[in-house]
C-alpha cells in the first residue's frame, strides 16, 4: 500500500505530500488528478476500488524542471517560496553541521551564492548541493582560508558538487577565465 492508498484510508483527515511532482512521469498530474477529483483509485492487481473515508489534505510541490498540465495547475492553489538569502542558509548549514567553523560557512556561503549568480547557469545549485559540498569541505579538511584564495582564480575547490553539468562547468571555467584577466588589468605582459 501506497503513502495515497495510506491517506484514502485514514480515519482521520491527513496530509499528504506529494513531492517534487515535476520528475514525475508526464502522465502522472492528470492521472492524479483523476484520483483526487473523484476521491478514489482502482487498484487493477486486486479489482479493489479504494475511496476516501475523509478528504486529505494534498500538498504537491514543483521544481518548475517541466511544465505542469493546465488542468492540473488549474486545480491547484499556487504559493511560491523563495529561495532561502544568506542568513537562513547560514542556519540550516547549522542544523546539519552544528559546531562547524562560522568563517568557513562565510566563505563557502559567498561562493555559493556567486555561482548561483552567473548568467546562463542552466542549474543552479541548490540547498542539497551546499551541504553536500560542505560535507565535502569537512571531510578533505579545507579550510575558509583555501576557499578565500580560490575566489576569482580558479573554479572552487571540490566544485563537481556545487557545478552538476558539462556545459555550467564550461560557463563558469570562461567567468572565472574573463574575471581573472579584468583583474590582471590592461598592462598585462602579451
Amino acid at each position: 500500500k501506497g503513502k495515497l492508498w495510506e491517506a484514502f484510508a485514514a480515519d482521520e483527515q491527513v496530509v499528504l505530500l506529494i513531492d517534487e511532482i515535476d520528475k514525475a512521469d508526464i502522465e502522472f498530474p492528470n492521472d492524479l488528478l483523476q484520483e483526487l477529483d473523484r476521491m478514489e483509485f482502482f487498484v487493477y492487481e486486486t479489482g479493489e476500488t479504494v475511496r476516501a473515508e475523509q478528504r486529505p489534505i494534498v500538498i504537491i510541490t514543483s521544481n518548475n524542471e517541466k511544465e505542469l498540465p493546465d488542468a492540473f495547475l488549474r486545480r491547484c492553489f499556487f504559493h511560491f517560496i523563495a529561495f532561502p538569502d544568506a542568513d537562513t542558509m547560514r542556519a540550516i548549514v547549522d542544523v546539519h553541521y552544528p559546531g562547524i567553523k562560522q568563517l568557513l560557512v562565510k566563505e563557502a556561503l559567498e561562493i555559493f551564492f556567486s555561482v548561483r549568480e552567473m548568467p546562463g547557469l542552466k542549474k543552479k545549485p541548490s540547498t542539497s548541493e551546499l551541504l553536500d559540498w560542505l560535507k565535502l569541505l569537512l571531510a578533505e579538511d579545507l579550510d575558509a582560508e583555501t576557499l578565500r584564495e580560490s575566489k576569482d582564480k580558479a573554479l572552487p575547490p571540490l566544485y563537481g558538487a556545487l557545478i552538476k553539468n558539462e556545459q555550467d562547468v564550461s560557463l563558469a571555467q570562461r567567468l572565472v577565465f574573463m574575471a581573472r584577466r579584468r583583474a590582471e588589468g590592461p598592462g598585462r605582459p602579451g
